[in-house]
């Protein structure tokens, strides 16, 4: 029996390609999303038979509870929980507004946490259950206009590690993927992306979807790897 891998955030961007690779590892992707058309394209290109889309928005407790009693009714018990939805509102904390504020943490940090909580019940009665919650080394080290992008993804850090504390006795595995400049539509809008971030990088280019999907598969296949952060970032971290 395949199994069921549930991705939020799974229809575009660093999410889209880890809902890629799962199917083709022959996983059955259950993909997302708050935009429901962008959902069921995304399904409609996977790779196999039997994926499903949702239409969620992480931050609803209402809706993330809704959407998976769907999965378990349908699907069956979770295997695999990737949190890859989030959003940014970079700027200055002094030009930053509040509403804008709670919409970045209420995404990337309290989505992840509710997600989890609603996958977990199911994921305690699997076998090699695991989940990746995607941060970011603005998370790690922090960076000038984007403190609130960069506290909800430090939040989502400690997060993890404290719930890969709690249901390591149980079998299921929390880890923390932190990727730097990566070619999504989120860094799409920031300012001479290809001049300042391919500089910065010590690999000297900015890193693909399907790069961080990589590692993200390492660590739901990993069976003796848990509460670690792994920093996919082509070497960013060496000059921050």
């Amino acid at each position: 029996m395949s199994r069921l891998a549930v991705v939020c955030g799974g229809s575009r961007g660093i999410g889209g390609a880890v809902s890629r690779l799962l199917a083709e590892r022959g996983c059955r992707v259950a993909v997302v999303s708050r935009d429901r058309d962008a959902a069921g394209a995304a399904v409609a290109s996977l790779r196999g038979v039997d994926h499903v889309s949702l239409s969620c928005d992480v931050s609803n407790e209402l809706e993330v509870k809704k959407s998976f009693e769907t999965i378990q009714k349908t699907c069956g018990d979770v295997s695999y929980l990737v949190n890859a939805a989030g959003i940014n509102r970079d700027a200055l904390l002094l030009r930053t507004k509040p509403e804008d504020m709670l919409a970045v943490l209420h995404t990337n940090l309290l989505g992840s946490m509710l997600t989890c909580r609603a996958a977990l019940r199911s994921m305690l009665r699997t076998q090699g259950a695991a989940i990746v919650n995607i941060g970011s080394v603005v998370g790690l080290r922090g960076n000038a206009g984007q403190c609130v992008y960069s506290a909800s993804k430090a939040g989502l850090q400690g997060f993890t590690l404290s719930l890969a504390k709690e249901v390591a006795s149980r079998n299921v595995r929390v880890n923390l993927l932190a990727p730097g400049f990566i070619r999504t539509d989120m860094t799409a809008g920031l300012e001479e992306e290809e001049a300042v971030g391919v500089r910065s990088v010590p690999l000297g280019r900015l890193g693909e979807p399907e790069e961080v999907a990589q590692a993200a598969l390492f660590l739901l296949e990993s069976p003796y790897v848990t509460g670690q952060v792994l920093v996919v970032d082509g070497g960013l971290q060496l000059v921050m």
